[in-house]
């Protein structure tokens, strides 16, 4: 039953990933997970739990994917975030990126869950970068420098310009 569990909030995060958001009906989401509306709330007690299980999950997987040791020791700063804006600017990366824009815009409305959210996001990057570069203070200008490139490239489309501009400010920065 529990692994059954699991695969039905595999399926809801996926919907949530698929959509861009946490804004998924209950309907839409049973049809996803391949069991019933009612079923649904037997087994998680409503919406508002399975979108707290699902940023969970999210979470779990954000931190698996953007980890320190997945770069060799003295990989410089500039070939990590290189390679991070590679990820994220991925293809396949666009429903998770637009679903971690929802929980930062539901921050921004006064969301306690989706500020937890936003900065345990915000730590494990700092906590990723400084592993490259002692320099707190560049760190968190290169993450603010990050988050900017990615809301221009949602709205454009455009990767090339938001990693040229993180380029120039790394080359500066050295």
């Amino acid at each position: 039953m529990e692994r059954n569990l699991e695969e039905i909030l595999d399926r809801c995060l996926a919907a949530f990933v698929g959509a861009g958001t946490l804004d998924v009906s209950l309907d839409k989401l049973a049809g996803v997970a391949g069991v019933s509306k009612r079923m649904l709330i037997h087994y998680f007690g409503g919406k508002t739990e399975i979108e707290e299980l699902a940023t969970v999950r999210l979470e779990d997987r954000l931190r698996a994917q953007f980890r320190a040791d997945a770069f060799p020791a003295g990989t410089p700063l500039a070939k990590v975030v290189q390679a991070l804006w590679e990820r994220s600017t991925d293809p396949r990366a666009r429903g998770v990126l637009l679903l971690v824009m929802d929980l930062n815009r539901r921050a921004w409305g006064g969301s306690e869950r989706a500020r937890e959210f936003y900065r345990e996001q915000q730590r494990l990057w700092v906590e990723l970068l400084l592993e490259f570069e002692p320099d707190r203070e560049l760190v968190e200008s290169v993450l603010a420098l990050f988050q900017g490139a990615v809301l221009a490239f949602l709205a454009t489309g455009d990767g090339e310009r938001g990693w040229r501009v993180l380029e120039r400010f790394l080359i500066q920065n050295r």
